[in-house]
């Protein structure tokens, strides 16, 4: 209510509670009007009433809420479902306009100060993650949004025709490139200890090899599944800014990563980086389908917006929005914060889980999130017992483990990848992977290890009983390390 209709109810109840509750409500409205001043993420988080009374004053701006509306266009934001106007909080037009993503919708005020606002927080966002930069979110998953970004350096590179990409084996990112028209030209990786690390020589053999003019951009990765381990960034841009060529960033779960954000930053201030791509859903546990394309030119980061045809769902920025309203930039520096400390858990459990199976953690110091655990033991025993591992822990519901057996062989849109899966074609262990991602927990971590131990033990088990003979480990004997494993625990 505003104060004249506060001053009207003072003659309906008694003056000093309509006082109070007047207020009550100025408390709301202050955290709202500090939002629309500063554009940033509150430093404490909301309560569900401010952030529910903010988003109906945003839903009575927007023209399909208008008392008495007539609307006779083929778009007016008409729902069949009550169900559905509740879930999206009444705010139905989207965002953007038919030319650009980012531009105001006449019919729509509430809705496109919604898309301001979440841009100007999310950047806020990314600031306090440890880059400056420019950023909008767009309601695709993390490979379109790359996608969009490959496309809208078409008009800027015509004979642009190919993208150079150090291998990572995960399938959007590179149908990504196939889906905009470009040829991805794979540069393997190269075996460091356990680490496999960017070929900087061949990435530059390449260049030369293609001629720069031919090549639309080189797209490097940060966030990846270990032993693969984010790109040499700094020495990508640096070759990107001598050859004159873009560089597109696949960022997809690097936000939570301060390593990884020091990457971009550190790239982009001695070289060249375009564009660089995140998800929400892995860096603000949001449902799937949104992403946050950055860059640090201003204009260019327009560009892809303008790039985007039509309008767009408002969903992912709604959602990203309440997310971190509610958590507040502490809440989410909190969330980094028990990140980091999981990663180290975690990292601590799996090389007692592997010893006391004569196993070992590989070493893979410059990937922040993601951990692999060797599994020699189960190759040599049979192929089959690696995979079966996989199903084991799918099973009793172990979820993001992913097992990978040596000479796995898939084609992805008419490339051959061997070794699929180990982003290499001869990595020489098959392994384990589990990620310390943000919002995991403790007892996250227990479990898994405690599932994992079960099953491993299952496996050497079964194994045993049909060969006759015990299983050969390949590190310390298996009673002394199980004994070592539940030492530590205890």
């Amino acid at each position: 209510m505003n104060s004249e209709n506060f001053s009207i109810s003072e003659k309906i109840v008694s003056p000093s509670y309509i006082r109070q509750g007047s207020q009550a409500r100025r408390s709301h409205e202050q955290l709202i009007r500090l939002l629309l001043e500063q554009g940033k993420c509150p430093e404490e988080g909301w309560s569900e009433s401010t952030i529910e009374l903010f988003l109906n004053e945003l839903a009575v701006m927007d023209s399909n809420n208008f008392l008495g509306n007539c609307g006779v266009g083929e778009r007016e934001g008409r729902v069949a479902s009550s169900l559905v106007a509740r879930r999206h909080y009444r705010l139905i037009h989207g965002i953007g306009r038919s030319g650009d993503i980012a531009a105001i919708q006449p019919k729509a005020t509430g809705s496109s100060l919604l898309n301001k606002l979440t841009n100007s927080v999310v950047l806020d966002i990314l600031k306090l993650s440890g880059v400056v930069t420019s950023c909008f979110v767009v309601p695709m998953a993390t490979g379109m949004s790359l996608t969009l970004c490959f496309l809208t350096l078409r008009h800027k590179r015509p004979k642009g025709r190919y993208i150079i990409w150090p291998r990572i084996d995960q399938k959007s990112c590179f149908k990504a490139m196939i889906t905009a028209g470009f040829e991805p030209v794979v540069v393997e990786n190269i075996l460091e200890g356990d680490e496999l690390r960017t070929d900087m020589e061949a990435v530059e053999r390449k260049v030369q090899e293609l001629g720069a003019e031919n090549i639309l951009c080189i797209h490097s990765t940060t966030s990846c599944f270990a032993p693969r381990v984010p790109d040499r960034l700094e020495e990508l841009a640096t070759m990107s800014a001598k050859y004159d060529i873009p560089h597109v960033v696949n960022n997809a779960y690097g936000v939570q990563s301060s390593k990884c954000m020091h990457l971009i930053q550190q790239g982009a201030r001695v070289g060249r980086i375009d564009a660089f791509v995140q998800s929400l859903d892995k860096n603000f546990m949001v449902p799937v389908g949104g992403a946050i394309i950055a860059g640090f030119n201003e204009s260019f980061i327009q560009e892809i917006s303008r790039m985007y045809p039509g309008r767009a769902s408002a969903s992912p920025s709604l959602d990203v929005l309440i997310t971190l309203l509610t958590l507040g930039a502490s809440g989410y520096r909190k969330l980094l914060a028990e990140q980091k400390e999981m990663y180290t858990y975690l990292a601590q459990e799996l090389k007692r889980l592997a010893a006391a199976h004569g196993e070992r953690l590989l070493h893979t110091p410059h990937n922040p999130i993601s951990l692999a655990m060797s599994l020699d033991g189960l190759q040599t025993q049979s192929g089959k017992s690696v995979t079966q591992l996989g199903s084991m822990l799918f099973t009793r519901q172990v979820s993001g483990a992913r097992v990978v057996a040596l000479g796995n062989k898939q084609m992805v849109s008419g490339h051959m990848f061997s070794g699929f899966m180990s982003h290499s074609e001869a990595y020489p262990h098959p392994y384990l992977n589990a990620a310390s991602a943000v919002g995991i927990t403790r007892d996250d971590v227990t479990l898994c290890i405690k599932r994992l131990d079960k099953c491993l033990k299952s496996l050497r088990k079964e194994s045993s009983a049909r060969s006759g003979s015990p299983i050969p480990l390949t590190g310390q004997e298996d009673h002394a390390g199980e004994h070592v494993y539940k030492c530590n625990k205890k």
